[in-house]
């Protein structure tokens, strides 16, 4: 038990040291508490996060981060938040419960209902004034925290503090707006494409580990383009002038995943012919993206791990030690979490990837950018195949926008591959007649359910999105002749060029 307790402590001191690298190169303060959470949220195994930092200059209003999709009753969650945040202000000292609903600091029945059993809070300290809280909850399921726990977190508190205390950098947060359309112009050169909030902040967090020359995991549904996330890092990264590497660990034999990470020598194993450089080594000075992760063989993450704290390694059947300089990002489509709670997966490995950690939302959470990824892809595929095809119309757009996409991106992919390939030759709009029989009854079903109140998306952006394909449709039908379209449309001209503006409609 002391043995395990004293691994577990270092394990918790090396990812303090490791979010201090990072805080260091971080410049965005939205992405600064978004990391911080992230990471608190593994490191504790808790249910919730909760960073609040008080406005330098109101002094009383604060802005929060929240990390865990799985708890939605946000109403009690900030009751919860100020009760313990005014505990902690008046009593200057850490907050720990594992029976909130009758802890008798607060009033009888005050958070009776509140479905969060256990808490730690700890007061950001700067100069010995407060200028925020960490606060951590887990459910009523959830773990139990202890004395432990409430040490960790005021040694994470101390290490974060004077990160969070950059006044500039939170006035800047409470007042300024980004230059988002810079991040959205930059990264769509890099084959990223959307406008949604939730493609902004990953394109945040994306800008940030690029600066930095930690791991980096990647956890999201199969089909969220994360190796074109890890492929982006790398490029704008100080390693981009060398190798980008994949591995796809749920694509090779277990028994040969050793062989392709650190290379074999001749007569190693049947089939060895001669000596060959493992990835590791080929990839030395760039970067290594290996996906699922999850998949590595139990004995592997043993050597595998054993490599990421020594930086080397031995071919399979050499007595050599190797080195390689390869920063390594990895991506996972389960939680690699859930995977060490059932004891598929070292939780020391998971230490050592979860340097960085990114969440990739699914295509479902950012309908806003389905039809910008169909017509980027209808440029592609259009071109690949000689077809003048520009857009579609706006019956397979509703369809498209009220779509279950499983397979996210990969499969909005490969769909609109299929309607440019059936689409006729001489069409520049992609008709319903276009679509694939695979998909005519899913098509039917949405086209007639006139009801939108499951609707993933809401009635404005539907509007919206409507609004800009007719435009669109009007510009091509007229061969993107303005006053032809204006008229076709019973608008003024000057008002279709305000939208064409407002909408980023432009020929291609």
């Amino acid at each position: 038990m002391l043995l395990k307790t004293l691994i577990k402590d270092k394990n918790i001191l090396d990812e303090i040291i490791e979010i201090a690298s990072v805080l260091n190169n971080e410049t965005l303060f939205e992405e600064m508490l978004r990391f911080i959470s992230e990471k608190t949220l593994r490191m504790f195994d808790c249910d919730f996060v909760h960073i609040s930092v008080f406005n330098p200059q109101t002094q009383n209003t604060v802005k929060t981060v929240i990390k865990n999709e799985k708890i939605s009753d946000l109403a009690s969650i900030h009751m919860i938040n100020l009760n313990i945040s005014g505990w902690v202000l008046k009593n200057r000292k850490s907050f720990l419960t594992n029976n909130l609903p009758e802890d008798k600091r607060f009033s009888s029945g005050l958070l009776h209902n509140c479905g969060i059993n256990s808490a730690v809070g700890s007061l950001l300290l700067a100069n010995s004034k407060p200028i925020g809280l960490l606060l951590m909850l887990s459910n009523d399921s959830g773990r139990k925290f202890s004395e432990l726990d409430v040490e960790y977190a005021n040694k994470l508190s101390a290490v974060i503090s004077p990160f969070i205390n950059r006044t500039d950098k939170i006035h800047q947060y409470f007042t300024c707006v980004l230059p988002e359309n810079e991040l959205l112009v930059k990264y769509s050169k890099l084959g990223l494409v959307g406008k949604s909030k939730r493609f902004i902040d990953l394109l945040k967090s994306i800008e940030s580990a690029s600066r930095c020359d930690v791991r980096v995991l990647l956890e999201g549904d199969t089909g969220t383009g994360k190796e074109i996330i890890a492929k982006a890092i790398h490029k704008l990264s100080s390693r981009s002038d060398n190798d980008f590497m994949v591995l796809d660990c749920a694509s090779i034999q277990d028994n040969l995943i050793e062989s392709e990470l650190f290379g074999h020598t001749k007569g190693s194993f049947t089939g060895a012919v001669k000596d060959r450089p493992g990835i590791i080594e080929e990839a030395d000075g760039g970067t290594l993206f290996i996906d699922e992760i999850n998949h590595l063989p139990p004995d592997m993450q043993v050597k595998f791990l054993r490599f990421l704290q020594e930086k080397e390694f031995r071919p399979v059947g050499s007595n050599q030690i190797k080195k390689s300089n390869v920063r390594i990002i990895t991506a996972s489509s389960i939680p690699l979490n859930e995977l060490v709670k059932e004891k598929k997966m070292r939780e020391e490995l998971l230490y050592r990837l979860n340097v960085y950690p990114i969440r990739i939302p699914s295509l479902n959470d950012r309908s806003e950018d389905i039809m910008l990824l169909a017509h980027h892809f209808i440029k592609i595929f259009a071109a690949q195949q000689n077809k003048i095809v520009e857009t579609i119309d706006t019956e397979i757009m509703n369809f498209m926008l009220h779509k279950n996409w499983a397979g996210n991106i990969r499969e909005l992919e490969n769909f609109v591959e299929r309607i440019v390939t059936l689409a006729p030759l001489n069409d520049k709009i992609v008709f319903k007649n276009s679509l694939p029989a695979e998909h005519l009854e899913e098509f039917l079903n949405v086209k007639s359910n006139t009801s939108y109140s499951g609707s993933k998306i809401s009635l404005t952006e539907t509007l919206e999105e409507i609004e800009v394909q007719i435009i669109r449709e009007a510009l091509i039908n007229t061969n993107w002749n303005q006053s032809k379209a204006a008229a076709s449309l019973s608008i003024p001209e000057q008002t279709l060029r305000y939208k064409m503006h407002k909408h980023s409609i432009a020929k291609p």
